[in-house]
């Protein structure tokens, strides 16, 4: 099964309004930082999901999807969370009736990706959108 369509990612980059960011803390170091950091410079919203609920690039920031679910309407979902992990996002994405998953560079699940394809989100794997940027903008 293909995962990832062109058509989802040149869709998510131009229309997504409203990026919750999974894994999102204030190390800047890390990739989840300068790829919301990234998201924002090009007029994307981003909401920070981190168990620790810190405040980022000054971002409303949720300890978990279904708490930030209840307060926005999400366009997608980026997980910056192992591969091993992501699965539990993406049923809580699916559950929360969200338009739509990505997942970043060598997070791979292709279980959890035909789940939510199944379920009628759009699906990024193993893609950033930093990078995807200057193809489909």
């Amino acid at each position: 099964m293909q995962f990832t369509e062109p058509s989802d990612i040149e869709f998510l980059l131009k229309n997504a309004k409203l990026w919750a960011i999974v894994g999102l803390g204030a190390d800047e170091s890390r990739p989840a930082y300068s790829v919301a950091r990234f998201l924002q410079s090009h007029g994307k919203e981003i909401i920070a999901i981190h168990p620790r609920a810190i405040g980022v690039l000054n971002s409303p920031s949720y300890a978990t999807l279904a708490e930030a679910a209840s307060h926005h309407s999400i366009d997608v979902v980026d997980c910056f969370v192992n591969a091993s992990r992501v699965g539990e996002i993406i049923d809580q994405a699916i559950s929360l009736k969200l338009p739509a998953v990505w997942m970043q560079l060598e997070v791979i699940d292709e279980a959890a990706a035909t789940r939510a394809k199944s379920a009628g989100l759009r699906v990024v794997m193993n893609r950033c959108p930093a990078i995807e940027w200057s193809t489909y903008v």
